[in-house]
């Protein structure tokens, strides 16, 4: 059986990208997978987060992963820091970690330019923390988005390394899973790419019908199309996307030939949209208000999450120290 290895960052709640980004290939991969999913709130310290809401945001994500389908009988679900052997094994791999290829990562860059007043090292080395993570399990399999690929070539590199250095078979090279499907990048309703916690263009798992109805109805919209068949802008593809995602085939089809006929009312497109997304996510909103009050089980997957994923990294880690040369006397 593959170990498939995936986590997301606890800075807050999650959202429809998550969700068919993540999530859904999540549920089907447990049933056939080793699996192992978890908050990475050391990730999340990188931008230094206020710590009264460090912990809330890891519990928003955990109720989100088991209110969208993850079951802890069947995947291992765990947080970030409950597992110190990935921190050891990020140090282990940052003594092979040059300068010169961590700074060149698009994801350094891009974190610079966003937050230059806070250039941290933890920045600089998010690829050898992501790959701690992905090797303390010594995962086959790890779901990536596009913005992740150069993490996981990374990831392979370092594992290569590590072999190669010590003249060992240690760590195997883990390769993406995405069920050999293209993965499903959800836009935002401000026609500004992907979306986002941070570009605040988001709708939540974990959001009303009427906060839904609200954000669909300001998605940015024109006058419509002058020409029959003309190309869509981005803004209005966004919309399109959304729907083939939420919506049947049929009304995807009756709006594509709205636009396409120029005969296009976007009021009815929006209510259509909000109606579809409202319907997948008030089944994980029911869930979500039901698990956020019971402390005592969240408490349980926690605990019982972090004892498995420990004797899985720590027989990786004793297997590092021998390697590397640190032997008891």
């Amino acid at each position: 059986m593959d170990i498939v290895l995936s986590g997301i960052r606890s800075t807050g709640k999650l959202h429809l990208g998550n969700y068919y980004g993540a999530l859904r290939n999540f549920i089907r991969m447990q049933e056939e997978n080793r699996c192992y999913f978890f908050i990475a709130d050391i990730h999340s310290l990188t931008t230094h987060p206020d710590p009264k809401m460090l912990h809330e945001n890891v519990k928003n994500v955990l109720v989100d992963y088991l209110a969208a389908g993850i079951d802890p009988e069947k995947s291992v679900i765990y947080v970030q820091s409950d597992l110190p052997e990935t921190v050891e094994l990020y140090l282990y791999l940052n003594m092979h970690a040059y300068l010169g290829e961590l700074s060149k990562t698009s994801s350094f860059k891009e974190k610079a330019r966003k937050q230059p007043e806070n250039v941290n090292a933890g920045l600089l080395t998010y690829p050898t923390l992501m790959a701690a993570d992905i090797l303390i399990h010594r995962a086959d399999k790890v779901p990536v988005g596009k913005d992740q690929e150069q993490h996981l070539e990374m990831t392979r590199r370092f594992a290569r390394r590590f072999n190669h250095f010590y003249g060992v078979e240690y760590f195997k090279e883990p390769v993406a899973y995405n069920f050999g499907e293209e993965l499903v990048k959800i836009p935002g309703l401000d026609g500004s790419g992907k979306m986002g916690k941070s570009e605040g263009n988001a709708i939540y798992l974990g959001e009303s019908p009427k906060e839904i109805e609200k954000k669909v109805k300001r998605a940015l919209t024109d006058s419509g199309p002058t020409e029959p068949n003309s190309v869509k802008p981005d803004y209005i593809e966004n919309l399109f996307i959304l729907l083939r995602v939420v919506s049947t085939p049929e009304v995807v089809q009756h709006y594509e030939m709205q636009w396409n006929t120029c005969a296009i009312r976007y009021g009815d497109l929006k209510k259509q949209l909000a109606e579809d997304i409202i319907k997948v996510t008030t089944p994980i909103r029911e869930r979500i208000q039901e698990i956020e009050k019971d402390d005592a089980y969240l408490r349980k997957v926690t605990l019982e999450g972090a004892e498995r994923a420990r004797e899985s990294a720590r027989k990786t880690i004793e297997g590092v120290r021998e390697i590397v040369g640190f032997k008891p006397f």
